[in-house]
């Protein structure tokens, strides 16, 4: 017997590179046979500059082209709200397995076609399918709050029973728990653990269960195959190396060419990089660059702008565009002004250094900072110091600080910031970084805004 799965996650700005999109699209149809299997595991619709523009429809470009079999629900699929979500789930062509999204009493989307789990048979082999997303996904998207993410250990545990009830041979989940993978494997009788949600990729076995992450923007396609043999083997296919889908790049490169994003803001001779590297190891230029156009805009005495809030992709070179910079933060968020004392201030810069995000590696940096110079120690988890305009920071003093409006909505991710910090309303984030852009030009650099030692 010959089982094959076909593994694709987080293909987020994907669609924004039509070569690479029709060549991920290749890749599947090239390995795809009547045993193969074809699932994404979350955050396959959004974000993105031209899922920002189609609210997600251009997904369906993608779906349509490779006839997904089976998909689950990542944090940023409800980017544009549940009933957008609901249309993509009623238009799209794979069944969206999940256990643990719920919309009052009943599944999220039942009536569009969602379901808990569903089986194959495949080569005489009965397979299963579930799906569970982060219960984060409520706090990190206002869009979804709405809707309820139940404990996704009791979910699979359950459903798991009843697939070994009705006789499958293998469970397969399709996860978008990032590190929550660790807890799913080692509680529930898992055979393979299909997961998304932290960016990097991953091919790992935990107590007798194989774990996968493919990674982040559809660089690579994981094929896990069972040929009979004790273990599933995994290969690693890069996109890059895999005839192209012509149809699906031909659609997408429509989609870009009718977007209008094409105004030339500024131009930028020593390219500014923003990779998970970049973004995630302390200060950077592209951080600079997003957290001082917020304090201009406003006028605030600090701005933060979260790491994970910039989205990787090609360096910022030559002409920049307004496109290419709602690449770097393709939400529909405003930038606004929160009030701070003192002390909430220092909280919020300790939170910088967090290891429990659960999309996040146990080292990475999340702020990103303008008009502050600060000290972390690593060795002792702590924030030695933290200046403003070089004066040390007083703990009954009054401080306004510029940031995404996410980040007053989110409890995971800098929770001393809340909505009763709000004071102002200012423009939607890309919009910020056109105007300034358009005033001072885009040449940040490395100042030591951020030392770490």
């Amino acid at each position: 017997m010959t089982l094959r799965l076909l593994h694709y996650s987080d293909i987020e700005n994907v669609y924004d590179d039509p070569d690479r999109l029709g060549r991920l699209a290749g890749c599947i149809d090239a390995r795809r046979d009547d045993r193969t299997v074809v699932v994404g595991t979350g955050d396959n619709t959004a974000p993105g500059v031209l899922s920002l523009v189609t609210e997600g429809r251009q997904a369906l470009d993608f779906f349509d082209a490779i006839s997904p079999d089976f998909g689950t629900f990542g944090n940023h699929d409800f980017d544009y709200g549940i009933d957008r979500t609901r249309e993509l789930v009623r238009r799209s062509p794979q069944t969206w397995l999940t256990v643990n999204v719920r919309e009052g009493d009943d599944r999220f989307a039942a009536g569009a076609g969602t379901a808990p789990y569903a089986t194959r048979n495949i080569g005489g082999t009965r397979v299963g399918f579930f799906g569970v997303t982060t219960p984060e996904t409520a706090s990190i998207n206002p869009n979804a709050s709405e809707l309820t993410f139940t404990d996704p250990i009791a979910a699979a545990e359950r459903t798991v029973s009843r697939l070994r009830d009705e006789g499958v041979d293998i469970v397969v989940a399709l996860s978008h728990l990032g590190r929550g993978d660790e807890a799913l494997a080692d509680a529930v009788d898992i055979d393979v653990i299909l997961g998304g949600h932290v960016h990097s990729e991953r091919v790992e076995q935990l107590n007798g269960t194989l774990v996968t992450r493919p990674g982040v923007n559809g660089h690579v396609l994981l094929e896990v195959a069972f040929d009979g043999g004790s273990e599933p083997t995994v290969t690693r296919h890069r996109v890059a190396d895999a005839p192209r889908n012509e149809d699906v790049a031909g659609r997408l490169y429509e989609r870009k060419e009718s977007a209008g994003l094409g105004s030339v803001v500024a131009s930028v001779d020593d390219p500014i990089e923003r990779t998970k590297t970049t973004t995630f190891r302390g200060e950077s230029r592209i951080g600079n660059f997003v957290a001082d156009a917020y304090r201009w805009a406003t006028d605030a005495a600090v701005g933060l702008q979260n790491s994970g809030g910039i989205r990787e992709g090609d360096p910022l070179s030559g002409e920049v565009t307004v496109g290419d910079l709602v690449s770097v933060l393709p939400f529909q968020e405003r930038v606004v002004v929160a009030e701070l004392s003192g002390d909430e201030l220092l909280d919020v810069f300790r939170q910088a250094h967090d290891p429990t995000i659960g999309f996040a590696e146990h080292d990475w940096w999340h702020g990103h900072l303008s008009g502050v110079e600060l000290v972390w120690n690593r060795a002792e988890n702590a924030l030695e110091s933290a200046t403003i305009a070089g004066r040390e920071i007083r703990d009954d003093a009054t401080y306004s600080l510029a940031t995404t409006e996410y980040l007053l909505h989110s409890d995971r991710e800098f929770p001393a910031l809340d909505i009763d910090h709000h004071v102002e309303t200012g423009d939607v984030q890309y919009e910020v970084l056109a105007d300034y852009a358009r005033r001072f030009g885009i040449d940040p650099q490395i100042e030591g805004r951020i030392a770490q030692r």
